[in-house]
Order: structure tokens, then sequence, then C-alpha cells
């Protein structure tokens, strides 16, 4: 399967909806650097694709549906953004995000559940 990568920063907030509501937990995986940390569910912490993959089967199992929220403008450093987006839920998520070698754009650190 082919997927886009991320050429923007909040590119990976809308693929993120885009591959949970279609139960892609491969492609959710790859919107992650290979040692990313996400901290979901609230008070667990998946470090590395392989813990990445157990939280997001346990996800999409589930078949919940994803609106996008408002995402707000990356702030971007060099080759670091900050991705912050409130959630239709009020929920904020906020992710670090870095440039890769070939200009895309993944994940390294991702708090998708912090209360508004």
């Amino acid at each position: 399967m082919t997927r886009m990568v991320a050429s923007e920063p909040n590119d990976l907030g809308r693929y993120w909806i885009e591959r949970a509501n279609a139960g892609d937990v491969d492609g959710l995986v790859a919107l992650y650097e290979p040692n990313a940390v996400l901290a979901f569910p609230p008070g667990n912490l998946a470090t590395g694709h392989a813990e990445i993959r157990k939280v997001y089967e346990q996800l999409v199992a589930a078949a919940p549906v994803f609106a996008l929220g408002r995402q707000r403008p990356a702030l971007v450093g060099d080759d670091l953004a900050l991705t912050a987006s409130t959630q239709t839920t009020g929920e904020v998520s906020v992710e670090v995000a870095r440039r890769q070698p070939d200009g895309s754009w993944l994940w390294a650190v991702d708090e998708p559940a912090l209360v508004a």
C-alpha cells in the first residue's frame, strides 16, 4: 500500500485521522520515528514502533470514528516542529515532529490527550 508522507508537520495529524478511521495500524505506526514516544492511553508510555503498534491495534479494534479538530499552525525551528490541535472532545494533542533526511516529517513525541 502506498501512503503519503508528511511534507509539512501538520500533515501528520490529517494522516493520523485518515489512517485511524481506515483501521490502518501500519499506516499509523509509519507516522512515527522508530524510537518515538507515545503517551497513550493516558498514564501509559509506548516507546518504539512495537509498543506503539500494540496501542493502535487495541484502539482500532474498537472501531472509533475520529474527526479532525482545529489544528494550530506548526511552530517550526530548523528540523523540529511543535504541532498541536484541539480535538472535537476538547482535549488538546501536542506533538514534536522531526524533519527526516528525505525532507518528510515524523513524530518523535506524541501526547494526544491533554485536557483543555
